[in-house]
């Protein structure tokens, strides 16, 4: 008898799509053991609901995989929450087949038995799908049990969600092939493709719940693995990327590395590709064999252009770090983008102009001030939000702050120093300096939110390529 196949389930509909790298990831993982996989793709389709009517029709799955990438669109003020949409998916794919439905991705893994109580899910996996899909596949098969798979969120008998810890290995092995998702169509309609070079990040940044999703140490490829992976993108006509990774240089040794061995294919030449990148152990070296390697670009999470709140956040670094990471990239040629986070806790108006007149100084290609912190659990920053009492009470807040404990839906932190209109605050001390994508002031101008931006998806189909950012840049 032919073995039960998986039908793994893309249910990321932002615009510009995001090739789902996980699913392509975990299919080429089941496809080595032998297991048949299917994808549905909904991001392209008319109708999400039709679209898994048809992908389901006629077949006999032994489980449905769920990717969900992102809870909201983690910015203030849009608030977008994308949960509803996930359970209308949800919905969809109960109706035409009684196959256990798994969930996971980076937004189930921060909120695992939240997302699964509104969606009425049984089964999930948290943190790296890959091992875990493989064996909770084999146990179903055979009728075994599954609550010692490790990552697994699954429903106990007397109805509570228990989640397994996720089993994380000291280096990373991924597949190579890549051709479970048509990343040739992501490519033309979302302007790049994607990979990743390692999983996981050590920093203590305050507020990020990268840890939370990915684990908090750096697990790495062999780099000889991601340049496989580069030239089978290639073969698919994918030449521009955007690497995954939380921070490219954490390690720095096995950055260059990665790099030494795209450029000892001479894949640099044919490839172009961006990264996020930490300004903490940048270097020139590093920064010229990212340039060899085909690299354009770097985006610099680095928050803030004050001393004082890159403490209060949590950061390894300070502003001389900044200054000399833009140098490295400036002299290498790599397009640079800085991205402020303003709203912190001990956020003023004297750091918010600090910060600012800060990268004005740098003269980088492109600059955010994205204004108000998400809030997730787990973190240090919600932990101390949470301490000082009801939320609703916090002058600091934002977003849906009743009812909210858990902070499933969105909640931002802005200092009340910044005053009643903190937006209106940034846009003032930038200025029409045309660098900086501004904060809207309202949800209805959302130009630094790239969800659903139409210049942006504009720009795409008319055949711009590269990091939204890179592109919103070369238009304006």
């Amino acid at each position: 008898m032919p073995q039960r196949g998986v039908v793994l389930v893309n249910a990321n509909e932002m615009k510009p799509p995001v090739a789902p790298i996980g699913l392509d990831y975990v299919g080429g993982r089941l496809a080595a053991d032998g297991v048949p996989v299917e994808l549905i793709d909904v991001s392209f389709a008319d109708s999400a609901t039709g679209e898994i009517a048809r992908g389901l029709a006629g077949t006999d799955p032994l489980l449905v995989g769920v990717t969900f990438r992102n809870t909201d669109d983690c910015f203030w003020p849009s608030c977008a929450w994308f949960v509803p949409r996930l359970a209308q998916v949800v919905e969809a794919i109960r109706g035409c087949t009684a196959a256990p439905i798994v969930l996971g991705g980076c937004g189930f893994s921060i909120f695992p038995r939240q997302v699964m109580e509104h969606c009425g899910v049984d089964l999930g996996i948290v943190g790296d799908g890959e091992e875990a899909m493989s064996l909770l596949v084999r146990r179903l098969a055979a009728g075994a049990d599954v609550d010692d798979v490790p990552g697994l969120a699954h429903r106990t008998e007397d109805g509570r969600i228990a989640v397994s810890p996720p089993r994380y290995g000291r280096t990373l092995d991924l597949p190579t092939g890549r051709n479970l998702v048509d990343n040739a169509h992501y490519l033309r309609t979302g302007a790049m493709g994607n990979l990743e070079t390692k999983r996981g990040c050590p920093n203590a940044c305050i507020y990020c719940a990268d840890p939370l999703a990915k684990g908090r140490a750096a697990r790495c490829r062999d780099p000889h693995q991601v340049a496989d992976e580069v030239e089978a993108l290639l073969a698919q006509g994918v030449d521009v990327l955007h690497l995954c990774d939380a921070e490219f240089n954490i390690p720095p040794d096995h950055a260059l590395a990665v790099c030494e061995a795209i450029t000892a294919r001479g894949l640099g030449d044919r490839v172009r590709w961006y990264c996020y990148a930490t300004v903490r152990g940048f270097s020139a070296g590093l920064a010229d064999a990212m340039r060899r390697a085909g690299c354009v670009g770097v985006n610099f999470g680095v928050d803030s252009g004050c001393d004082r709140m890159l403490a209060a956040l949590g950061r390894n670094y300070r502003c001389d770090a900044i200054r000399d990471a833009v140098g490295f990239c400036r002299r290498a040629g790599l397009a640079v983008m800085l991205d402020l986070l303003i709203g912190g806790p001990g956020e003023d108006p004297d750091s918010v102009a600090e910060s600012i007149d800060f990268v004005k100084s740098l003269d980088p290609d492109r600059a955010g001030a994205a204004t108000g912190v998400r809030l997730y659990p787990g973190t240090p920053m919600a932990d101390r939000v949470i301490a000082q009492g009801p939320m609703a009470d916090n002058p600091d807040l934002y977003g849906q702050v009743d009812d909210n404990a858990d902070l499933f839906r969105p909640v931002f932190h802005i200092d009340r120093r910044l005053g009643d209109d903190a937006p209106g605050l940034v846009r003032d001390l930038i200025g029409d300096d045309d660098r900086f994508f501004k904060p809207a002031p309202s949800q209805d101008m959302v130009d630094y939110n790239y969800n659903d931006n139409t210049e942006l998806t504009e720009a795409i189909a008319a055949g711009h390529r590269g990091a939204f950012w890179d592109i919103l840049r070369r238009i304006a």
